[in-house]
C-alpha cells in the first residue's frame, strides 16, 4: 500500500489499493487483522430481507429516518463490481552497478551461515533496506503485483477504476462476480484525478446507475463495496462526514469525505448513495497507522465521469490552468484585509506569463468567486480550475485594497510546456532556504507594524525543517533586511552553514536558526 507520510502530525495519507509485492508474487498487505465493526453498520447490513407492511409492524417514532436497506442496495448493483488483479514489474534491488557492491551481493548477507535455506535467496534479491545487497546479478525484471476494485458503466465492457490501481501495470485481469475473468485493457489513466478507464471484450454485462454528489448531503448513508484484502464482493457503509475536501497534492478533485471502512483493495471500487446509485469512487484513507480508522475519502462521480468522456473520446484528459498559487484567508487576514469573513483564496504569487496575469490578478488579492461559486477554502479555487476545459473564459470576483472588483480570464492548458516551465522556476525560487515569498501589502504592513518585510507563501527544506510555516513574514536574514526577493538572495548568497532568520509571527517578533547543510 501506498503511503505518503505527513512529517508535522506524522499522519499518513494511503493510497487504498494493495501494493505491490516484490519477487515473492504474492498479493495482499501482510498480516491482516479482523476488525469488528460498529453496531450501526453490523446490524445494516445483516438485516433480513424486508418484509410487506402490516398492521402489525411498529411504527417508527415521530422524525425518525430508517435506514437504507443495504441488502437490497447491493443485490441490485454487486454484480456490477469487479475484482481487478494487476501483475506489473520493478528492477531487482542495485542497478547501479557499482563494483564492490556486487562483491558485497555476491556474498550473501553479512553473518548469515551459507547453508541457510534463505541464503540465496538473500544473495540475488537482497534485503531491504541493506545498501548493496543484491547488485551482484544483473538487471532484470522482478514481477509485482496488486490487486483493487472497479465497476462496470456499460453493457460493453467500460470499467471505471482508480489511476493507482493500474499504474505501471503489464496485465491487467477483471474478475465479475459470476467468477469469469477477462484480460482488461487501460483505455488511459489521469493522475491528477487519479481516475482510470478499462476496457474488457464482453457484452451484456451489469452496469451500475449514476448518481449525483450534488443531491448528497452531510450525514447521509453511503455504501461501498469492493476487495478489501482481496476479500472480493464486501460490503461496508457509513455515512457522509462532509463534501469538497481538498487533500495534499489532490488540488483538482473535491474529495468526499466518509466514514465508511476502506482498506487496501477497496481503491476504485463505487461508493453508492442510499437509492442504490454511484456517487464516487473510493480512492483514499487518512490514517495514523495506514489502515482505516474512520476517515475515507471517494472521488466525485462527475469528477469520473468527465474524465472518462475524454479519455474514450480522446484517449487523453485536459486539465485547465489559471496560473497562481494561492493560500488560505485566515482571519488575521481577514481583519488586515478589510473582508467581512475569512474566506476566499488569497494570491501569493502569479506566473508572469500565465492566464491570471494577464486577467490583471496581482499577488495579494483574495478571489471570492469564480464564474458565481463562492470560493470559501483557498482549495476550492485549484478544484474548480482543475475540472474546467483550457480555452474556458470565466468572471473572478476578487478583493483589492479594501474594493470588490470583477475580472475576466481565459484559462489555459496545464499540459502547456510553458506551464510546466513556470512551475519549475516557482519552485526553484524557493532556493537554499526552501522558502516561497511574496510582498507584504500596504495594509498588511499598517497591521503588524513594520516597514519592510516578505510573507511566507510556503515552506518546505531547511526553513519548513526549523519551524518556519505558512503565513510568518520574514523580516531578515543574519541581520540584512528582507525588503524584496533580491535582498534575499544576495543575503543568502553571504551564508554559511547557518542563518539567523528574523520572523514575525502572531504579534511576535523570533530569531529562527535555519542549518543549511
Amino acid at each position: 500500500m501506498n503511503k505518503i507520510l505527513s512529517t508535522p502530525r506524522r499522519l499518513v495519507l494511503a493510497l487504498v489499493a494493495a501494493g505491490a509485492i516484490g519477487a515473492l508474487g504474492a498479493t495482499g498487505a501482510g498480516l491482516v487483522g479482523v476488525v469488528h465493526g460498529d453496531a450501526r453498520a453490523a446490524t445494516s447490513l445483516f438485516a433480513p430481507a424486508a418484509q410487506p407492511a402490516s398492521a402489525a409492524s411498529p411504527a417508527s417514532p415521530a422524525g425518525a429516518v430508517a435506514a437504507p436497506n443495504f441488502a437490497d442496495i447491493t443485490a441490485r448493483n454487486g454484480a456490477a463490481v469487479v475484482n481487478i488483479s494487476v501483475v506489473g514489474s520493478s528492477r531487482a534491488m542495485g542497478e547501479d552497478g557499482d563494483e564492490a557492491a556486487a562483491r558485497q551481493g555476491q556474498q550473501g548477507v553479512p553473518g548469515m551461515d551459507p547453508n541457510d535455506p534463505f541464503f540465496e535467496f538473500f544473495r540475488r534479491f537482497g534485503v531491504p533496506g541493506m545498501p548493496g545487497m543484491g547488485q551482484g546479478q544483473p538487471q532484470r525484471d522482478v514481477p509485482t503485483r496488486g490487486e483493487g476494485s472497479g465497476f462496470i458503466v456499460s453493457s460493453d465492457g467500460l470499467i471505471l477504476t482508480n489511476a493507482h490501481v493500474v499504474r505501471g501495470a503489464k496485465e491487467v485481469t477483471v474478475k465479475l462476480t459470476d467468477r469469469r475473468e477477462f484480460s482488461a485493457k487501460v483505455l488511459g489513466a489521469d493522475p491528477k484525478t487519479d481516475v482510470a478507464v478499462l476496457r474488457i471484450e464482453a457484452k451484456n454485462l451489469p452496469t451500475v446507475s449514476l448518481g449525483k454528489t450534488a443531491d448528497l448531503r452531510v450525514g447521509d448513508w453511503v455504501l461501498a463495496i469492493g476487495s478489501p484484502f482481496g476479500f472480493e464482493s464486501s460490503v461496508t457503509a457509513g455515512v457522509v462526514s462532509a463534501k469538497g475536501r481538498t487533500l495534499p497534492d489532490d488540488s483538482f478533485v473535491p474529495f468526499l469525505q466518509t466514514d465508511v471502512a476502506i482498506n487496501p483493495g477497496n481503491s476504485g471500487g463505487p461508493l453508492f448513495n442510499a437509492r442504490g446509485e454511484v456517487v464516487g469512487i473510493n480512492s483514499q484513507i487518512y490514517s495514523r497507522s495506514g489502515g482505516y480508522q474512520g476517515v475515507s475519502f471517494a472521488i466525485p462521480i462527475e469528477v469520473a465521469t468527465r474524465v472518462q468522456q475524454q479519455i474514450v473520446a480522446t484517449g487523453k484528459v485536459q486539465h485547465a490552468r489559471l496560473g497562481v498559487a494561492v493560500q488560505e484567508v485566515n482571519q488575521a487576514f481577514a481583519d488586515s484585509f478589510k473582508l467581512d469573513r475569512p474566506e476566499g483564496a488569497l494570491v501569493s504569487s502569479v506566473d508572469k506569463s500565465g492566464p491570471a496575469a494577464k486577467a490583471g490578478l496581482e499577488p495579494g488579492d483574495v478571489v471570492r468567486k469564480i464564474d458565481g461559486q463562492p470560493i470559501v477554502g483557498s482549495g476550492d479555487l485549484p478544484a474548480f480550475v482543475g475540472q474546467a476545459l483550457p480555452g474556458q473564459k470565466v468572471t473572478l470576483e476578487i478583493w483589492r485594497n479594501g474594493e470588490a472588483r470583477t475580472l475576466s480570464a481565459v484559462l489555459g492548458d496545464a499540459s502547456d510546456k510553458a506551464a510546466k516551465v513556470a512551475k519549475d522556476k516557482h519552485d526553484a525560487g524557493k532556493g537554499k532556504l526552501g522558502l516561497a515569498l511574496r510582498p507584504l501589502q500596504p495594509e498588511e504592513k499598517q497591521q503588524i507594524g513594520v516597514k519592510d518585510g516578505l510573507v511566507v507563501a510556503d515552506a518546505a527544506g531547511p526553513a519548513a525543517e526549523a519551524g518556519i510555516t505558512q503565513g510568518d513574514v520574514l523580516l531578515s536574514i543574519n541581520g540584512s533586511p528582507a525588503g524584496d526577493i533580491e535582498a534575499v538572495r544576495a543575503a543568502m548568497a553571504k551564508a554559511g552553514k547557518t542563518v539567523a532568520v528574523l520572523i514575525w509571527r502572531d504579534g511576535n517578533r523570533i530569531f529562527v536558526p535555519v542549518r543549511l547543510g
